[in-house]
Order: structure tokens, then sequence, then C-alpha cells
């Protein structure tokens, strides 16, 4: 005797595959068709548009002009047509640095809506004053949007720091990462259906894959690099995480002479050229001595050299010994094809990645990794936190409904 229960559990668990099915059809599709559905998806026919219907009453898609109107029409009956209701709901992608916060509010296609940046005073960031920057920065990107948090289905939060599957980074000697991430999981969700909080070099990493410079490759590393060192570390397709959110924390670089530390290249590049001028080894004529030494910075060290002045080369040439000798650990360690410098360095980094690539080959055995300058820019953690809360959209169809509801 057959269980009711049991085949009325199965019927739903069927109805929500097929929903979540055709939803993600959707998702990468531009206007299509019941036939576009049976084709891609493998469902019948009646199936099809009965769950197409439904996601219409959730929402989620938005029913066209039939193929007649649009002018596509040829003979018998003309196909209805469907497409992602791109303005059903919002994502929140944030990039909480330290010093500042990058938020972008998009739609469910990824396209921004508004992109907002704020200074913040990185002298006062304990826990508190944290949380309060950073949910202000949302709430004046959604404002400047003209949404509100009721129309929000997704937010992800990247932090420079490790964050593990639950959101929560781990305790550090002098409380950096918690105060980094001061429990912006529970913040968030106070409000948000679907809240992510990751450790920005992995949100880094998660842009380039799909938006970047490592579009269709499994194997790679996103280098942040800002002050500090950071990686976003891709394997067969997947981004690691570690125990607590770990993988890709380069302290270990404090232990190797060549590179000093887990400082960033452009805050090595202009505090080794500042050494030079202190030192009295920089010659008479060079730029280097054109500005106060406080306004040393990477963009004049790389510009300088990239014009031949002798004394910035011999700089940079320091920073690609240090990047070569990061390719030579990572290409040994994870065999990766590529490394992506990704950052707001990454638009003068040509100079430093061009002498790179004739040092790289003597630190490892295994064919060296590609290295490339990211095309993202500086807002690529938020970037990447958008395709993040994307993906978690795609997944969560109950989430995205009562999104979708909401903002109708």
């Amino acid at each position: 005797m057959s269980d009711p229960a049991s085949g009325a559990a199965v019927a739903t668990s069927l109805r929500r595959s097929n929903l979540a099915a055709v939803a993600g059809f959707a998702w990468d599709s531009s206007v299509f068709t019941a036939t576009d559905v049976m084709a891609a998806v493998g469902l019948t026919r009646s199936t099809s548009i009965d769950v197409i219907d439904e996601l219409v009453d959730r929402g989620i898609l938005r029913e066209l002009p039939n193929a007649r109107v649009a002018g596509d029409y040829r003979k018998g009956r003309p196909a209805r047509r469907f497409e992602l209701r791109a303005d059903a709901a919002a994502i929140v992608g944030v990039d909480a640095g330290r010093a500042h916060v990058t938020v972008i509010v998009a739609d469910l296609r990824g396209d921004d809506i508004v992109r907002v940046h704020v200074d913040l005073d990185s002298t006062h960031d304990s826990a508190p004053e944290r949380r309060d920057a950073v949910a202000a920065a949302i709430d004046g990107a959604l404002d400047g949007a003209g949404l509100g948090r009721a129309d929000v289905v997704a937010v992800c939060v990247g932090v420079p720091a490790p964050v593990d599957a639950d959101g929560v980074s781990p305790a550090h000697p002098d409380t950096f990462w918690t105060r980094m991430n001061p429990d912006f999981s529970a913040l968030i969700s106070e409000w948000a259906p679907i809240v992510h909080v990751e450790n920005d070099a992995s949100l880094a990493a998660v842009a380039e894959g799909a938006w970047g410079a490592a579009v269709g490759c499994s194997n790679y590393v996103s280098l942040l690099a800002g002050d500090r060192l950071g990686a976003g570390i891709v394997i067969d397709g997947r981004l690691l995480r570690g125990a607590h959110g770990g993988a890709g924390e380069m302290v270990f670089l404090d232990d190797i002479p060549a590179v000093g530390g887990a400082w960033g290249l452009g805050f090595r590049a202009a505090e080794w050229a500042r050494e030079a001028i202190e030192s009295g080894s920089v010659a008479p004529d060079s730029g280097l001595l054109d500005v106060p030494i406080d306004r040393i910075d990477a963009p004049l060290v790389f510009a300088l050299a990239r014009q031949g002045d002798a004394d910035a080369r011999r700089v940079v040439d320091r920073v690609a010994l240090a990047l070569a000798t990061i390719l030579g650990i990572f290409g040994s360690l994870f065999d990766v094809s590529l490394v992506v410098v990704s950052g707001a360095i990454s638009a003068g980094i040509d100079v430093v990645l061009d002498a790179t690539l004739t040092m790289t080959p003597g630190h490892l055995d295994l064919p060296a990794p590609r290295i490339v300058a990211s095309p993202l820019g500086a807002d690529v953690v938020a970037i990447g936190a958008v395709a993040r809360a994307r993906a978690a959209a795609r997944a969560d169809i109950p989430a995205l409904t009562r999104s979708a509801t909401a903002s109708s």
C-alpha cells in the first residue's frame, strides 16, 4: 500500500526541482518560449507551460507580447514569449574595506542600478562603528537607487579577514579580523532574505571568474594587492575556503626574504622608493626626487619606470622579484595556470608584470602560470560580491519569490 504523505513529498520535491530548473534556464537566457524550455530542461510541453505560468504568477518571469505582435510570427499559433524579470528584486554587493565601503545595487541580471563609494576613518574601526558605517552605506545606496530594504533578495559583503562557511571570522591577536567582520551576517539577516559574508580576496576571485580575466579558467589565483596581499584560490573550478576561511591568507610571506611580508605590491613599491631616496642612492636627475617624499606612491614609481627612470626601474624589478616568488609558491602548491593581479593596483601594474615574466620560470618545476592584470579595477571585490549574491538568489526560489512579490 502506497504512503500518500510520501507521494505528496515526492511531488512537492519534483515541483520545486522543476521550478528551479526553469528559473535557472531563464536566468541565463534572454527571451524564450516554452519550446526553448522543453529543449533545455527536458520537461514535457504541458509541464513547461505550467511551471512557466507559476513563475510568472510568482513575479519571477514576465510574459512578453507574442511572436505575432513582436513581428516574428510566420504561421500557426504564435508562440508565447517570456523573460526573467530583472527588476523583480535587487541584489547588493558590498566591499567593506577598512578605509572605504563600496556598495553596488544591481538587478537580477547583475547589471548595476547604482554604485556608491564611501570613505571611512580607519582610526575608528570598532565593531559598532563598522556595523553602523556599512549599514548606512547600504541604505544610502538603496536610497540612491530608489529602492528600500524590502526590495532586496540577497546581500553579500566582502571583508579583509578570513570568513568561514557561517560568515564568521576567527579571532586575531589584535582583534583586527573580528573588527573587520563584526557579525555582518547577523546584522543584515535582520532584513535581507539571503546574506553571505566572504573574504575580500575570495570575492575578487569570484569576480575574475564571472566577468574578469579568469572567465573560462578552472585553476587560478586572484591576488588582491592593496595595502596587504590576499589570495582567492580556485582549483578545479571550486573556490577554496579552509576550515576557518583562511585559504589564501598570506602571513607565511613574513618568512620569505625576497617578499618580506604580506604587504601589497603598491605599498612595497612606494616604501622601497622612499628607502632608496633616504639612503641617498637615487640619482640627482631621477624623477623620484621631483615630488615630496611623502607623496611617493606606486603609480608614480610605475610611470617613471615606464619612462625609463633607472631608479624607479630598480624598484620595479624588486617588486617583480617579490611577485615572481609568490607566483612560484602558488604554482608549486596549487598548480594553477593563471594568476590575476586584482584591485586598484591592476591599472598600472603592466610594467611590473613584464619584469616578472622574465623571472618566474626559475621558481618552480611545473609550467609557470600566466600572470595578467585584472580588467575590473578597484571595485573588483564589490563586483564579486554582486556575482555571489546573484548566484545565491538564483539558488533560492522561495526567497526570490518573497522578494519579487514584495516589490511588485
